[in-house]
């Protein structure tokens, strides 16, 4: 059987089992896949499915969207933007608007520099200006 052009998915998920020290039967045990299959994966002869890679990345504890940039799913940039969001998203420092504020001003440097298309003209997610006034005018009148 033909290796399958998958990267080097097979050889960095079979590092990243072999330093969470889990035997192959493990990590197929733990993401709810065969064992022949998971080994099959690891010597590149078989593509898993995105949702096969979520399994086995939830298992060993890593990036999901690592995995799906080295099987060829994702591009390197878009996991790049993910993990951006992700990190923005899981800031317990900041409030949800806060979040959402950092999130606009975040797309619209992406879009100023060529990244993200242009909002679509129906999109009615309030733009960073409007978020902002709105939130001035909620402060100048504490009783709303």
């Amino acid at each position: 059987m033909a290796s399958l052009n998958v990267g080097n998915l097979g050889e960095y998920l079979r590092e990243q089992r072999r330093a969470a020290q889990l035997s192959l039967r493990q990590l197929a045990e733990a993401a709810g896949v065969s064992n022949p299959y998971l080994s099959q994966i690891e010597r590149g002869l078989r593509k898993p499915s995105a949702e096969v890679l979520q399994q086995v990345a939830k298992a060993l504890r890593i990036s999901a969207e690592t995995l799906y940039v080295r099987a060829g799913i994702l591009d390197e940039r878009e996991q790049e933007e993910l993990e951006t969001r992700a990190v923005i998203l899981a800031d317990p420092s900041i409030n949800e608007r806060q979040k959402n504020v950092l999130l606009q001003i975040y797309d619209s440097f992406r879009r100023e520099n060529g990244f993200v298309p242009e909002q679509d003209e129906t999109d009615e997610t309030p733009g960073v200006d409007e978020t902002l006034k709105a939130d001035a005018r909620k402060d100048d009148n504490p009783h709303s």
